[in-house]
């Protein structure tokens, strides 16, 4: 699982992956509420047929981008999972086994991993996956005119893969067909070896395929806006688009090739719902599944007919701030940016009452978070992080020791000019605007002008475009991720990550990021003592600061059976899920 951009729902990280735990008094009460919701609902033996209706909660239309390299949000992510199945099965740790579509072999010595799609993998259009299908997603997220944002320098540990995405060769020379391109079998050569290459998610190696048979005639520049992509996409998975309705809804129906046998229901419909009228949905049976917005769960709590499951996924919201901008394939920082000083970062993060907050708004269902590290990746998770606790003193007295003269009602910069900070965040739930004009207020209490860019709450898409952009309206922004299962951060916080949108780089963070994936990491001790270090040094230079992580419930059919949130079920549950009588 890719790390992934969230749509922010105030409590509702929407269809987050895997995450994080509790710190402070309010999460107490969320990990009572935790011990009443099941990770799954009955397992047993499914009927055949029943269609199955899916809300996909946003306030604006999906994307509609359905293939992983090329999307990057979470929304779009939800609405392709019935059929984007992943080329491996994990266990409940996230660790790559030989159960799911594709068998894996590791060689340390040799540096190489092996990848071989098992024999009767199909796509929904008959046709056997091949080695070729294997390797085709390199080529389309190291090729520039792709525009893909999951190019990073953790593929560029692949042999070869540099010079193709420079222009420099045809090929990625480190990806060889033992058989041919019509085999069934690739052969990965690395630079090194990195210490996460056994986990799902890593981003060192690409867990998906693409049907080249099916995309090799469209030029790389028009993929994303093809109709194989957009209308017409085909995967391997249980089920099989059907029809799609622009950024609205996508109707499944079984992939009759399916190499675990038949899936059992006989339709599904992912159909968009806002966030305002979730609760609704999930009071009037509209769908079989939805997502609970945690700010609404005094009010559907207790729906009849209704199960709620639950987990706290991998995800995280946080605080950005713009401190450079994305320029030939990199991330340049402009020391010289407004933001680009630690004590005004500092104390904008100690004014936040994110406590409070969570608390009047979520019932504690969402908390706060003390660094970037989740605390399901166990030793890895420093324990000793106390974050940004709410300390408005402490927030002033940082901004007066760094020269942030107060002149009138607000405080200008140390070398005299005017400071206005404009704020980016997302539109959501009906609380998202209290909340984020709480934090405003609370800004302003230390002298801060700060005021929303645009003067209002951004729709997701728009909000990802500007960032992306590098927009210079957007001084700080409050975005969500949904991380990997395999917790190196090096995928989104290095100097080459597109999705790096602080636009931080130092050589500092290049050196803890290098130190968490390097060969001596393969040591668990010395991997701890290293993602240690790089939560201090992020927590002190406060670029990124964690904001909150909410549990994430669903509201599930009381007919609906063999439906979970485990990891190692998550890439064959749509096999499984089905009706009782």
């Amino acid at each position: 699982m890719k790390s992934i951009k969230l749509f922010d729902s105030t409590g509702l990280l929407i269809g987050a992956a895997l995450t994080l735990a509790a710190c402070g008094q309010s999460n107490t009460n969320a990990a009572k509420s935790a011990k009443k919701f099941p990770e799954q609902t009955t397992q047993k033996t499914a009927q055949k047929g029943g269609t199955l209706n899916y809300a996909i909660e946003t306030d604006t239309p999906f994307k509609g981008i359905f293939d992983s390299q090329l999307s990057v949000d979470q929304v779009d992510s939800d609405v392709m999972q019935f059929g984007n199945e992943g080329l491996f099965d994990t266990d409940n740790s996230y660790q790559i086994n030989n159960k799911g579509p594709a068998t894996f072999k590791l060689d340390k010595n040799a540096k190489t991993i092996t990848i071989t799609v098992k024999r009767g993998v199909k796509w929904s259009d008959g046709k056997q996956v091949v080695a070729k299908d294997l390797e085709y997603p390199y080529e389309m997220t190291a090729n520039k005119a792709t525009n893909s944002l999951r190019y990073s320098d953790s593929l560029e540990n692949i042999v070869g893969m540099k010079a193709y995405h420079n222009g420099k060769a045809k090929t990625i020379s480190g990806i060889q067909f033992p058989n041919g391109e019509n085999g069934r079998t690739i052969v990965i050569h690395f630079l090194s070896m990195k210490p996460g290459m056994l986990q799902s998610g890593n981003d060192y190696f690409i867990e998906t395929a693409a049907s080249y048979h099916y995309l090799k005639n469209i030029p790389f520049s028009k993929l994303v806006s093809s109709d194989q992509i957009r209308k017409n996409p085909i995967f391997f998975g249980p089920y099989k688009v059907s029809k799609v309705v622009r950024g609205q809804s996508v109707t499944w129906v079984p992939n009759k090739y399916y190499w675990r046998g038949t899936p059992k229901l006989s339709k599904i419909v992912a159909q968009v719902v806002s966030t305002n009228s979730a609760s609704q949905a999930i009071k009037s049976h509209k769908f079989d599944i939805v997502d609970v917005i945690n700010s609404q769960w005094q009010a559907v709590k207790d729906a009849k007919d209704t199960k709620f499951i639950a987990k706290i996924p991998l995800a995280y919201s946080y605080l950005g701030f713009k401190v450079g901008k994305w320029q030939d394939g990199k991330n340049v920082m402009n020391p010289n940016s407004k933001m680009n000083n630690k004590s005004l970062r500092q104390a904008i993060a100690y004014a936040m009452n994110i406590n409070q907050v969570e608390k009047r708004y979520t019932q504690g269902l969402t908390f706060r978070v003390p660094t970037l590290i989740p605390e399901q990746f166990g030793d890895y998770f420093d324990k000793n992080s106390k974050g940004y606790p709410y300390n408005l003193k402490k927030a002033s007295e940082l901004l007066d020791k760094a020269g942030y003269k107060k002149k009138g009602k607000w405080r200008v910069q140390p070398n005299g000019k005017p400071l206005s900070i404009h704020l980016a965040a997302m539109s959501g739930s009906a609380v998202q605007e209290p909340i984020i004009q709480n934090y405003i207020q609370q800004w302003r209490k230390i002298g801060l002008h700060v005021s929303l860019t645009g003067n209002r709450l951004m729709e997701f898409n728009s909000f990802y475009d500007k960032l992306d952009q590098d927009d210079k309206n957007i001084d700080m922004f409050i975005a969500s991720w949904s991380l990997s299962s395999e917790p190196s951060p090096r995928g989104i916080y290095s100097e080459t990550s597109a999705m790096n949108d602080s636009r931080f780089v130092t050589k500092e963070n290049n050196k803890l990021l290098n130190e968490i994936d390097s060969s001596k990491a393969f040591n668990h001790a010395y991997r701890v003592k290293a993602f240690h270090k790089w939560q201090q040094y992020m927590n002190d230079e406060a670029y990124i600061v964690p904001m909150t992580n909410s549990y994430s419930i669903k509201a599930v059919n009381s007919k609906l059976v063999n439906y979970s949130l485990k990891p190692a079920e998550s890439n064959s549950i749509w096999y499984k899920v089905g009706f009782t009588k």
